[in-house]
C-alpha cells in the first residue's frame, strides 16, 4: 500500500540542537504554538511512522525529556549544526537507519519516511533526501547508520556543511514537490503567527 515501509527499521530523530538566532535565542522546538510546544507537532506526525524516537537538543533537555523519548546532545558538546546531531542520533539508535526532521517544521506528512525509504531503496542508495521540486531540504532525510564513520571522520576534518557530506555519500532525492508545507519551517515570531492561523481549524 501507498506509503508502507518497513517502520520497524528507522528511528526518527527531531533535530532540536541549534541555536535559533532568528528567533531571538528562544529554543524553537519549545515556542508555543496555539497553546502546545512546536515539537509536539513534529513528534505526534513522526512517531508513527518509526519505529523509536529520539531527540537532538543541546539545551533544555529536561524539558524534551518529558516528551517520554530519548534526548542526546551533540558529541563533541557544542552547536555544531544538523550533521553533528545526525551523528549523534546515529550512535545510539538501535535501527539500521534514522529519518530526520527539524523541530520547527509542524506539517510533517505521514508518508515522509515511506517515500524516503522508497526512493532510497530504487535507488541503491545510503541516504535519501527530501527535495521540494525547487531545491533540496536537506534535514528531512533518511540516513543509513552504517554511514557513521563517514560522518564522524567529515565532522573531525572541520567540515559542517550538510550538502558538502551528501555529496560524498551514495545520496539520492525524494520528490516532495506536490508537498510544499511540508518545508514551512518557523524561524521568527512572523512565522509563528503565520502558522497559528494554518493550524485553525
Amino acid at each position: 500500500m501507498p506509503g508502507q515501509h518497513p517502520h520497524e527499521d528507522v528511528t526518527g530523530v527531531v533535530l532540536a540542537g541549534g541555536l535559533a538566532r532568528r528567533m531571538g535565542g528562544v529554543d524553537k522546538g519549545l515556542v508555543s504554538v496555539r497553546g502546545r510546544e512546536l515539537v509536539r507537532y513534529v513528534v505526534e506526525a513522526l512517531q508513527p511512522q518509526v519505529r523509536d524516537l529520539i531527540v537532538n537538543a543541546n539545551r533544555n533537555q529536561e524539558i524534551y525529556a518529558r516528551l517520554g523519548f530519548r534526548v542526546v546532545a551533540d558529541a563533541p558538546p557544542g552547536f555544531h549544526g544538523p550533521l553533528a546531531g545526525m551523528a549523534s542520533a546515529m550512535r545510539v539508535a538501535s535501527t539500521p537507519f534514522i529519518a530526520t526532521v527539524p523541530c520547527d517544521s509542524p506539517f510533517v506528512p505521514a508518508d515522509l519516511v515511506g517515500r524516503l525509504y522508497r526512493a532510497r531503496v530504487a535507488a541503491n542508495a545510503t541516504i535519501a533526501v527530501a527535495h521540494d521540486g525547487e531545491r533540496l531540504q536537506p534535514v528531512f532525510a533518511l540516513i543509513d547508520c552504517r554511514r557513521l564513520d563517514s560522518l564522524v571522520a567529515f565532522l573531525a576534518r572541520g567540515e559542517r556543511k550538510i550538502d558538502r557530506w551528501y555529496d560524498g555519500e551514495r545520496t539520492t532525492t525524494a520528490d516532495f514537490s506536490d508537498s510544499p508545507r511540508t518545508f514551512l519551517n518557523l524561524n521568527t515570531p512572523e512565522d509563528v503567527a503565520s502558522t497559528e492561523a494554518l493550524l485553525m481549524p
